[in-house]
């Protein structure tokens, strides 16, 4: 809640006041000089908005503490979740460069390393999610990356890290996990000895559906080229989100912990409920992570994907996207969107929402079904969450 607040702070303000400059003005040139030559007084002296900001450094100063708390890491804030995942790329690959990416995961991220970086000459691979044996069996003397979520979207996947970074670092790669759905309170993967962590901290750090933000979160060495690329891509995050993000990270363990514990119950109850063909939530038994999660993890997150049984009568009249689509417009609390991590709860058909453009034939091959929903659980009261659960189900 504290790191990153100056006392006293500004004005004698509680929170981080919102600086809205974009330039900044220097008593004369020897201050000019020797903020250039690295020797001012004040090592966080700004010179020009797209390179820092007193409000944005807060942030990132809390969130580093948050995700290791030996204070050695740092974190550089962005404008959007992609931005910081497409910048930190970026900053550590060049042409002819391999990645390793797993199969499940957000598909933005998968579009930028199957298609953009490899139309400049990077490679990549991708392999089955948290199978190092494929990861092992990938390397090639130009592996620079692994890149992976954990847990993964939208199956919650989890991957051993701990054996994940020994197996990298054995061989001098990097390793990059978006651990945007575990939140440095159910997880922290610097600790386990991955490289960098990156986060859309437009879901679970803000919380309440209002800024697009990002981050990521490494050593001094790494974070600083990626900050430097940052500077000249431009992909910056503004102070007043950066305002809205540090308010979120002040309830974020609060809001993680209703999370955790609405998503348990409702994967509980649709792992019995008979219309449910299949749940996917690591906190689950039944899940093929569980252990992994288990042993790694504080807490499995506010998120849950399962297939409904899309002939439940046996009549088979409809296609399983019209029954599935059914089962979404019964939701009344939830609400049809997107994203996840607020305290709103909402649900989405990946089939016609994220993946929207494939055939059922690409959708499959992406192991997309289209019987597949994902319920981003809010921090409404349980009862409410449960009933919406059943309701929607009912709908079928």
């Amino acid at each position: 809640m504290h790191a990153g607040v100056g006392r006293p702070e500004r004005f004698d303000a509680v929170p981080t006041p919102i600086v809205t400059t974009s330039t900044y003005t220097f008593a004369d040139s020897s201050e000019l000089a020797a903020h250039m030559t690295g020797e001012h007084a004040d090592p966080h002296r700004e010179e020009y908005g797209r390179y820092g900001n007193p409000t944005v450094r807060a942030l990132e100063q809390r969130l580093a503490a948050l995700e290791d708390p030996t204070g050695k890491a740092e974190c550089a804030a962005f404008g959007s979740g992609m931005a910081a995942l497409t910048t930190t790329l970026l900053a550590l690959l060049k042409q002819g460069a391999h990645v390793i990416l797993f199969r499940d995961g957000y598909r933005r991220t998968r579009q930028f390393v199957v298609k953009t970086l490899a139309a400049y000459g990077v490679e990549h691979t991708i392999v089955e999610p948290g199978d190092l044996a494929a990861v092992e069996a990938a390397i090639r003397p130009e592996t620079r990356l692994v890149v992976g979520e954990s847990p993964t979207n939208p199956y919650l996947h989890c991957t051993d890290l701990a054996a994940l970074a020994a197996l990298a670092k054995a061989r001098r790669i990097k390793t990059v996990v978006d651990s945007t759905f575990a939140t440095p309170i159910d997880l922290q993967p610097l600790g386990l000895g991955i490289d960098l962590v990156v986060h859309s901290a437009t879901k679970y750090l803000a919380g309440h559906h209002d800024v697009l933000a990002g981050a990521v979160v490494g050593s001094r060495a790494l974070v600083g080229l990626i900050r430097d690329l940052r500077g000249v891509l431009g992909g910056v995050l503004d102070p007043h989100g950066a305002f809205l993000v540090a308010r979120g990270l002040k309830t974020l363990a609060v809001r993680v912990e209703r999370h955790d514990r609405t998503a348990m119950a409702v994967a509980e109850m649709l792992a019995t409920h008979p219309r449910v063909a299949e749940v996917f939530y690591p906190g689950l038994v039944s899940h093929p992570t569980y252990a992994i999660a288990q042993a790694q993890m504080n807490g499995f997150g506010g998120v849950v994907s399962f297939r409904v049984k899309t002939d439940p009568h046996g009549q088979g009249h409809d296609s399983p996207l019209a029954v599935t689509s059914r089962v979404v417009d019964g939701f009344q609390l939830a609400r049809i969107a997107p994203s996840l991590g607020g305290v709103d709860t909402l649900v989405e058909q990946p089939a016609i929402m994220s993946y929207y453009e494939m055939t059922p034939e690409q959708r499959a091959a992406a192991g997309i079904s289209d019987d597949l929903i994902r319920l981003a659980v809010g921090i409404e009261d349980e009862a409410d969450v449960l009933a919406d659960v059943q309701r929607a189900l009912e709908a079928q």
